[in-house]
């Protein structure tokens, strides 16, 4: 009997039809194959942090646990391969024993590295790009049976839709990635009132690596991150004026380190999450009516954060930042308490400002909203239907979102 998957926020259970764990690529063709004669259906899953129901199935859920590690690296290329089941905790450790760093990651270190690109994972700053920006390369199994390198060289026209797939592709095996030589960052903090960090928002942004902030609506406040690398510090000249952090505090540095001990938060507290990715120059604006509504609406039920951050404009098909540079908004709520109505006047403004949601997070878009989003999304459409004709991928919830059902 299969046994019952919670995510890691607790807001999604559900009982699969089966479980497997596959050792190598052959079982997981095999897996996909028998799912194909059976007419059932097979789920990939990451570490299930994602708050999304995509993963819901009464098929088989696959899990790559067993699949996880370093395969090989090739620093004169800046090339990583890895297994996709490796959580980025281990990715960041594995890497940096080889004397190597990826460019950016996010805010948690829980994820499985398909499961973080799969679903467009982020961090911030200006000049990075979400993590599917650092994907050099897929290996998947289709939906039938057939495993497939996918590259800017190998089956290019598929790339766009394999860097950011939500799994609806194949079951992803293998992973290349753009690295670097490893570096260490310096990570500052310090608080400010949300008005001065909102005029300073702009220097703050150009002068600093990875900058974000978080809200604290009941007092006002914002908790300001900075993170630059140790060998490269800020040029603030060109922001001379108006530097200092006004009432609140000092930066003071919080940590130095290798990136993938120094971006990622440990979180022991579960929450739940909307976040929306909405064009830069809309930022203020609809910062400005969130503000408004949460102060006047929800104060009673928002007792906790919100984070705002800044991702580079790609050129990857279902990515929430193809084409335009992107700012983020994100309402966190703890789990224990209720969010689907704060969440869904949220989404309203969000929506209002031609915002996109963050994939692995609540949101209750499907195809019909979502199409007009995405300037590539027939093409995402038309990768889908290639390499899984017959729907083994295609869960309900998956089915619904992109218009399949």
């Amino acid at each position: 009997m299969a046994r019952q998957f919670v995510n890691w926020s607790g807001s999604l259970a559900f009982t699969p039809g089966g479980y497997a764990e596959p050792a190598d690529e052959e079982a997981v063709r095999d897996l996909v194959r028998r799912a194909r004669e059976d007419r059932t259906k097979i789920r990939p899953i990451g570490s299930g942090h994602s708050s999304s129901p995509l993963v819901r199935t009464d098929g088989t859920l696959l899990s790559l646990d067993r699949m996880a590690g370093v395969i090989g690296n090739d620093p004169a290329a800046g090339r990583a391969t890895v297994w996709a089941g490796t959580k980025l905790k281990a990715l960041g450790e594995g890497l940096y024993d080889a004397g190597l760093a990826m460019d950016n990651l996010g805010d948690v270190d829980y994820q499985s590295i398909a499961g973080a690109t799969a679903t467009g994972t982020h961090g911030t700053g200006l000049g990075f790009g979400n993590l599917s920006t650092q994907v050099a390369g897929v290996r998947l199994v289709s939906g039938g049976g057939e495993i497939l390198d996918i590259s800017a060289r190998d089956n290019p026209e598929l790339f766009a839709a394999a860097r950011l797939s939500l799994g609806a592709l194949g079951v992803v095996t293998r992973i290349t990635l753009h690295v670097q030589p490893r570096y260490e960052l310096r990570r500052r903090a310090w608080c400010a009132h949300v008005d001065w960090t909102l005029d300073h928002l702009a220097e703050l942004q150009h002068t600093n690596r990875n900058m974000d902030f978080y809200w604290y609506p009941r007092s006002d406040q914002t908790q300001i991150r900075t993170m630059n690398r140790r060998d490269r510090e800020p040029d603030i000249q060109p922001w001379a004026a108006g530097r200092e952090p006004g009432p609140g505090g000092q930066p003071a540095e919080v940590e130095v380190g290798p990136t993938h001990r120094t971006i990622p938060r440990h979180r022991e507290l579960r929450f739940e999450e909307i976040e929306y990715m909405l064009p830069s120059e809309a930022f203020p604006a609809c910062f400005g009516e969130v503000r408004r509504r949460i102060r006047e609406r929800h104060r009673r039920v928002a007792a906790w954060r919100v984070l705002v951050r800044t991702i580079a404009a790609d050129d990857i098909a279902l990515s929430n930042a193809h084409g335009r540079a992107t700012t983020t908004i994100a309402c966190l709520q703890n789990s224990s308490l209720p969010y689907e109505e704060y969440f869904r006047d949220m989404e309203a403004v969000f929506r209002q400002y031609g915002g996109r949601p963050h994939w692995g997070k609540k949101h209750w878009l499907a195809a019909g909203e979502l199409r007009p989003l995405y300037p590539r999304w027939d093409d995402f459409q038309a990768a889908r239907r290639r390499l899984d004709p017959d729907g083994v991928f295609l869960t309900p919830d998956l089915a619904r979102l992109l218009g399949e059902a």
